[in-house]
């Protein structure tokens, strides 16, 4: 059986909730030889179903993680099995299984339930995109112009092609994920919110998430809308243009200090040109546009930043009212 016919016949062939020693025993007991990556809810392992041939990327929550717990777990479960699309990550199955744990408690040990929650993901084989962004061998420009269309099209495909916009609220590195010919993939739904067709916007008191990532509305008054996903990413976009990491401290959790030094060093067609020589003018034109982009997403005031659809289209090479302003 092909590798890829071994993935399309992998959502089939597993049982929808997998139990717990099922997962310890794919993942070698979560051997850490076998970690793919990390989140803010857990880490990521290569799992190698019995058949020997066929991996599945399995995310174990932490157990006091608030995602595994109820409602937040079912979320994720229950917004992935219903995502199909190529540029978001295939859930193909779970496990959510109570067990009885012994655990030291005021000197004395007690017994206590404690949740084993893992999702099992479609395996990637390039793993998330944060391994690779600040190699010092980067991935080529032209792949990762490529990676930024395919993110704004999943989420495109989440804001707008559903009965209602999806809004993710944790668009950063180690959430996309890449195959084996560098095709992106969003994945972590822990923290994302499913909109009415009338509805914008839904506010929380329990703020969470990456610093550096969250926009300010979201940070500071608990504002959620899909404008909270498009400041996301234009720090992905921003990064992924730049190779340079997004290094958010406590006292600038919406990180405009590397906001500022990317507007001021990228702000002049000299300064693309002096930071990426080898291009080709389409490709320098492509660097531009990413900017441009990255940007206006990353505005202060949610207003003024753009849609995902306006962002395809100037990704498209499409005249776009809201970026004229700033390409001038």
């Amino acid at each position: 059986m092909s590798s890829l016919q071994s993935q399309q016949s992998l959502a089939s062939t597993l049982p929808t909730n997998l139990p717990a020693t099922f997962m310890k025993e794919i993942t070698g007991d979560f051997a850490p030889e076998r970690e793919l990556g990390r989140s803010v809810f857990g880490i990521v392992y290569m799992g190698v179903l019995p058949e020997g041939d066929r991996l599945i990327a399995v995310k174990r929550l932490a157990e006091n993680s608030s995602v595994s717990a109820g409602k937040t777990f079912e979320t994720e479960v229950t917004n992935l099995m219903a995502l199909k699309h190529e540029n978001v990550v295939e859930l193909v199955s779970f496990c959510h299984e109570s067990q009885k744990k012994v655990v030291q408690h005021n000197g004395r040990y007690v017994i206590v339930d404690v949740i084993e929650s893992c999702l099992c993901y479609k395996y990637l084989p390039n793993g998330s995109l944060d391994k690779h962004l600040y190699d010092t061998t980067p991935i080529n420009w032209y792949t990762r112009f490529n990676i930024i269309k395919g993110i704004c099209q999943g989420l495109h495909f989440l804001h707008k092609e559903l009965d209602g916009p999806l809004v993710h609220m944790n668009l950063v590195p180690s959430s996309i994920w890449l195959d084996d010919n560098w095709v992106p993939k969003i994945a972590d739904f822990g923290l994302s919110r499913l909109f009415g067709q009338e509805q914008t916007r839904m506010y929380t008191v329990n703020v969470k998430g990456h610093n550096g990532y969250m926009a300010p509305e979201y940070l500071y008054r608990g504002e959620i809308s899909t404008m909270s996903d498009i400041y996301s990413l234009g720090m992905l976009i921003l990064e992924i243009t730049t190779g340079e990491k997004n290094c958010a401290v406590p006292e600038d959790r919406s990180a405009r200090k590397f906001v500022d030094n990317v507007h001021q060093n990228l702000k002049t067609d000299e300064q693309i040109i002096y930071k990426y020589p080898s291009l080709d003018p389409n490709g320098l034109q492509q660097v531009k546009a990413c900017i441009v982009i990255g940007l206006k997403c990353v505005e202060a005031e949610r207003s003024k930043r753009p849609s995902i659809a306006d962002i395809v289209d100037k990704l498209n090479g499409k005249r776009v009212e809201i970026f004229e302003q700033a390409d001038n």
